[in-house]
């Protein structure tokens, strides 16, 4: 009798006990991967090395990279492991700024205080265009954002945080957006983020989910093509 292989997993870092990788989870599984989830505020180690996966996700958080914490100082420098082996990496959020500080961009917050929380506009740059198509507005939720070496491509950009989505290499991957939320999801980041709403430049809490219902299709399909672009397909074995 012969046994069926493993499928190939992809690491998923998350940072909280009730974090979902949401919809890049569900499409990750879709494309014959399986998801190997740690969480590292709770513990939870990071391999040496990624012999064992087709890639890793870095994903959100409520904490900066700029915070002491040993973990965090702890993976951000871990992004060097997917960064020496080549292996395709994608930071969502928290992830991409923890990937622009190891690769010696800054971490900060905006110099009048804005904050992106809720949906706003994305223009894409000539190498985003050539790459695919970006949706025009996509759903934020921060407060700090990143500044790029010389030697990254910008992909999109906005008015209040320039730097959106970047490349690094050939398979190192930064967004400062989230189009990784299901419904569920996003109604738990409205209310247990309800506090934030008074923050200069948020959007209210009935204005993320109003534009949901007109912008996410977009953002979805966008998604889609996105971790196609920088996964693929696992191997059919």
């Amino acid at each position: 009798m012969m046994l069926a292989r493993a499928r190939p997993k992809i690491l998923t870092v998350l940072h909280q006990e009730t974090s979902s990788p949401g919809r890049v989870g569900h499409m990750l599984l879709e494309r014959g991967f399986d998801l190997d989830i740690r969480r590292p505020p709770l513990g939870d180690p990071l391999p040496d090395t990624l012999d064992g996966h087709a890639g890793a996700v870095v994903f959100g958080g409520p904490m900066s990279a700029n915070d002491p914490d040993e973990f965090v100082r702890r993976e951000t420098e871990w992004m060097g492991v997917p960064l020496r082996e080549n292996k395709p990496l994608l930071g969502i959020c928290l992830g991409a700024q923890m990937l622009a500080k190891h690769i010696g961009g800054k971490v900060e917050g905006h110099g009048r205080g804005l904050v992106e929380i809720g949906w706003y506009p994305l223009k894409a740059t000539d190498h985003g265009r050539h790459l695919l198509h970006w949706p025009e507005m996509v759903y934020q939720f921060h407060r700090e954002g990143f500044t790029l070496p010389a030697d990254t491509t910008l992909l999109a950009t906005s008015e209040t945080y320039p730097n959106q989505a970047f490349r690094y290499g050939g398979n190192a991957w930064g967004i400062q957006f989230h189009g990784e939320l299901t419904q569920a999801m996003m109604h738990r980041w409205v209310v247990h983020g309800a506090h934030r709403f008074v923050l200069p430049g948020a959007q209210p809490g009935r204005d993320h989910l109003g534009g949901r219902l007109i912008w996410d299709m977009h953002l979805k399909r966008w998604l889609g093509e996105f971790l196609e672009t920088i996964f693929g397909h696992a191997p059919v074995r």
